[in-house]
């Protein structure tokens, strides 16, 4: 018996920084805009975040030369101050990320359902290098 169940991707890091500080800067909108991109070449020139339940969230990425673009956006599904956010993304997928509180630093792990267009290596390289992003902004600011 077939499942079309979707493969899971895990992407993880450890922020030097307390919980409320990387949920801080995970959330709010002015920071996600220094953050959420997977490389130099790219920037994120607007978020909006309406962080609850049944909120919706939308980041703009795109190439620093305007060559493309895209909106990344979803719902959220959970909220849980400094400890976890699922969301389910426009198409479908669903994403959850977990905020472990680790004295002074914390653990995120985020787990995406993989899309079906590109390799899953691509795909968890691309969201890692995101997450790499965050860490190093994070830490820095």
């Amino acid at each position: 018996m077939e499942t079309n169940q979707p493969t899971k991707v895990t992407v993880q890091a450890v922020i030097q920084a307390p919980v409320e500080k990387v949920w801080a800067y995970w959330t709010e909108p002015d920071h996600i805009m220094k953050w959420n991109q997977p490389s130099e070449d790219w920037h994120a020139p607007r978020a909006e975040n309406d962080l609850r339940v049944g909120g919706k969230f939308l980041t703009r990425m795109e190439a620093k030369d305007g060559s493309m673009g895209f909106d990344f956006g979803g719902i959220y599904d959970v909220v849980n101050q400094n400890e976890a956010i699922g969301y389910t993304i426009e198409d479908g997928r669903r994403v959850v990320i977990h905020f472990e509180r680790q004295e002074n630093e914390t653990k995120v792990v985020q787990t995406f359902d993989a899309e079906s267009v590109h390799p899953i290596e691509f795909q968890q390289a691309g969201w890692q290098a995101i997450l790499d992003n965050f860490k190093t902004y994070t830490e820095n600011n």
